[in-house]
């Protein structure tokens, strides 16, 4: 993608989110802080539609025949902008899920002759990477600085490794990111990525990384949603120990503890997750040659250094929770 070119889109976007702002403002479309949240200001909320407006530019400037994966993108995208603005029960969500996913699954060609197993399980698969993505969307800069490292592995494979999407696509989802990171990765952030954003850019990265698992018959680049992925499946697990309902929010991951009850700088604290995914991806280049090995010893030391976090810091999150609802 030559710099002209990345200037303008750079620019379409900028000013597009500028004018998304304005929207929000006069239609308040805003998130207020709670018990459960991690900031204390009252922002607007749905920023990271800049991610739809980045695959909306691509797909009308570059005309790519991605049709059936970008019908699926508006359905989750719109249905997570809806649910922004109003509270949508869980189940109508799911089915809108469930829809979009097989529009991408079409688009990646899987109902031509793979066994239906292989397509249900696909499908919860996916769905529980895009609600984790979503999960894990709850502090300033975090989903956009990660998804930024990942978006640029992606890219670095495609044109060193393995071509298996179009080059521009991902290049363009990178400047919609940059444009929300300008914004989001602050102190005070302008606006928070909402639904319509974590949603978005999960269903937006699980599209080229299925296309890349697929061209490459390789499951172990799933390894660069390997932080995410270990947080929030602990996570889960340490809920339903705790016999919660794992649906509710919360504030028990080790990001929110981070940010909460040790009190580290959101920035930061995003700044880590995606430093350490960027590390783990750059062994996996380094040990390809024994990539299961190097993944199953990333997924253990992760686990143990949650477990061993956890153990050490989550007492002062009870106390702290313990407190507020002594205050209210």
């Amino acid at each position: 993608m030559e710099w002209n070119l990345i200037y303008k889109i750079f620019g379409l976007l900028f000013f597009s989110e500028l004018a998304y702002f304005k929207v929000a403002d006069r239609l308040n479309i805003i998130d207020k802080p709670n018990k459960r949240s991690s900031h204390e200001r009252i922002t607007l909320l749905g920023g990271g539609v800049v991610f739809y407006f980045g695959v909306l530019l691509y797909s009308i400037w570059f005309n790519v025949p991605y049709h059936w994966y970008f019908a699926g993108l508006t359905l989750i995208a719109g249905i997570s902008f809806l649910d922004d603005i109003r509270p949508i029960p869980s189940k109508i969500r799911l089915v809108f899920h469930f829809a979009a996913m097989m529009l991408m699954f079409q688009e990646w060609g899987l109902f031509s002759g793979t066994p239906l197993w292989y397509i249900l399980a696909g499908l919860i698969f996916c769905t529980g990477i895009i609600n984790a993505y979503n999960f894990m969307d709850g502090i300033n800069g975090l989903t956009g600085v990660y998804s930024f490292v990942i978006i640029l592995v992606l890219e670095y494979i495609n044109t060193q490794i393995v071509h298996f999407i179009d080059s521009a696509y991902l290049g363009t989802v990178l400047i919609s990111l940059a444009v929300f990171i300008f914004f989001n990765f602050r102190k005070n952030a302008k606006c928070f990525a909402g639904d319509v954003g974590s949603v978005g850019i999960a269903f937006i990265i699980l599209f080229a990384l299925g296309k890349l698992i697929l061209v490459t018959k390789d499951p172990s680049y799933l390894i660069v949603l390997a932080v995410y992925g270990v947080d929030t499946i602990l996570t889960i697990v340490h809920r339903i120990m705790l016999k919660e309902n794992i649906l509710e929010a919360h504030r028990k991951h080790a990001y929110q503890l981070m940010a909460n009850e040790l009190k580290m700088p959101h920035v930061l604290v995003s700044s880590i997750y995606a430093a350490v995914q960027a590390l783990i991806i750059a062994g996996y280049f380094i040990f390809t040659d024994f990539r299961w090995l190097y993944f199953a010893c990333v997924i253990a030391v992760l686990s143990i250094a949650y477990v061993i976090f956890m153990r050490k810091y989550f007492k002062i999150h009870v106390k702290a929770m313990e407190a507020k609802q002594s205050h209210s």
